[in-house]
């Protein structure tokens, strides 16, 4: 059977307080243990005597018998000088694991596609750009347009029927009527009956006289004969 030189965990949930045990290395960690050889308390500042305490001998005794401590208890047992711990190098330490690798190289990758597609909208020629502009305008114009035939309907009709209807009428009826009536009856009346009576006159008169002494000298031979 092998023997660990361990630490078992008690107390409460995030007020940890641990025992440094001797167990079976195949018990659960919390399991029976063979025997306790200290204790460990991580709430305790680190220069407090009280954070780690050992039963040296126990200790030594165990060892002595092959119990390989963890490397946690091997760090205890080498602050308090009673085993000596080899010095360790592990360069992968430090290292970001597999996922972490993953998502820097997912990152990197949306970076360079991002990059693209930002020259890719540079070198697109200007004039689809200018026509979008061009365009909008028409397009605002026309909606202005469309909102204020559909909010504003009653005001327009009003103001257009008043000036169509009294406008025309008085300027067609006045220059028509008036000037076709009154010159064309006053030249053609007038200056045509007056010369026409005045020379008729005397022409009767001389008609008459005339007539007249012609009539009257046959009467005056009838009484002769």
């Amino acid at each position: 059977m092998s023997v660990s030189i361990r630490l078992s965990r008690g107390g409460s949930k995030k007020r940890p307080y641990y025992k440094v045990v001797v167990s079976n290395s195949r018990a659960p960690r919390d399991g029976k243990y063979l025997e306790q050889l200290g204790t460990y308390n991580p709430l305790l500042a680190k220069d407090d005597e009280n954070r780690v305490r050992l039963v040296e001998d126990r200790v030594r005794y165990w060892l002595g018998v092959g119990a390989q401590p963890t490397d946690r208890v091997a760090r205890m047992l080498d602050k308090a000088g009673i085993k000596e711990r080899a010095a360790t190098n592990n360069p992968n330490k430090g290292a970001p694991g597999q996922k972490a690798k993953d998502r820097v190289e997912d990152k990197a990758k949306k970076l360079v596609e991002a990059e693209e597609a930002a020259a890719a909208a540079a070198a697109a020629p200007p004039p689809v750009v200018e026509e979008v502009a061009e365009e909008a305008p028409a397009v605002e114009v026309a909606v202005v347009e469309a909102v204020a035939d559909a909010t504003e309907p009653a005001p327009p009709e009003v103001p257009a029927e008043a000036p169509a209807e009294i406008p025309p009428e008085a300027p067609v009826e006045a220059p028509v009527e008036e000037p076709a009536e009154i010159p064309a009856e006053t030249p053609a009346e007038v200056p045509a009956e007056v010369p026409a009576e005045t020379p008729a006159a005397p022409e009767a008169e001389q008609a008459q006289a005339e007539e007249a002494p012609a009539e009257a000298a046959p009467a005056e031979e009838q009484p002769e004969a």
